[in-house]
């Protein structure tokens, strides 16, 4: 199995959200927290990202009109 990391710019585009709501997200437990890449450079593991979209199309489909079916 091969390990991909994405960097932040991808992280984004992937999910839709902004670099202040990752971090927010990711300080609140609720988003894949970074890997260090060295220096000052992080990522994030492709399959964690993947889990993570993955688990909130899931969530769509059980709620209806924001209540869980």
């Amino acid at each position: 199995m091969v390990t991909v990391i994405l960097r932040l710019p991808v992280v984004k585009a992937r999910t839709g959200l902004s670099r202040s709501t990752i971090y927010l997200r990711m300080s609140k437990g609720d988003f894949p927290t970074t890997i260090s890449l060295g220096g000052r450079a992080v990522g994030w593991l492709e399959s964690e990202i993947n889990d993570w979209i993955s688990r909130h199309i899931e969530a769509r489909g059980k709620s209806v009109h924001g209540v869980q079916a």
